[in-house]
């Protein structure tokens, strides 16, 4: 299993781990179920995990894509928005433990903390949209917004690099 693979493999669950966990947290705030909104915490905290994670592998993943004639540019968008969630994700495990803490030790500003944590949550889940469709984009030509020009563009790129092989 190379670095390509380890990082598709890693990075489904940072993106569909936070809807899960979003529903949990909602779920926990509205029945006041402490052990519900602990759980999305956890959740989060794995996502942020696995984000990272996933970041580690990205290196080698895209050496091995670019060796297959992709484009550095789409790479390289795909790497600065990457890079912007997992600050988010960051945010987010950093806001769950003190939301654990804070259950755990039955603080008054618990409830706050989670309602603070789902909003993070929801802006973490909407920017993985746009990792998860910038990374698709990479392999998955036919996703691509401006799918005409890039393909062009790709195509030349594979077809000089065939070129220069002969």
């Amino acid at each position: 299993m190379n670095q390509a693979h380890l990082h598709m493999v890693f990075n489904h669950f940072p993106i569909i781990g936070l809807f899960f966990g979003i529903g949990i947290l909602a779920f926990g705030i509205i029945r006041k179920q402490t052990i519900l909104v602990n759980t999305a915490y956890v959740m989060f905290l794995v996502c942020m995990i696995m984000g990272k994670a996933t970041m580690m592998t990205g290196e080698g993943a895209e050496e091995i894509v670019e060796e297959l004639g992709i484009s550095h540019d789409i790479i390289h968008e795909h790497e600065e928005i990457a890079e912007t969630f997992m600050k988010i994700l960051y945010a987010l495990g950093i806001l769950s433990i003190l939301g654990l803490t804070a259950n755990l030790k039955k603080h008054t500003k618990a409830t706050i903390v989670s309602y603070i944590v789902l909003i993070l949550a929801i802006g973490s889940a909407i920017l993985s949209k746009n990792v998860g469709t910038s990374g698709g984009e990479i392999r998955h030509t036919e996703i691509r917004q401006n799918l005409n020009n890039n393909s062009a563009l790709e195509t030349n790129h594979v077809e000089d690099s065939h070129n220069d092989d002969h």
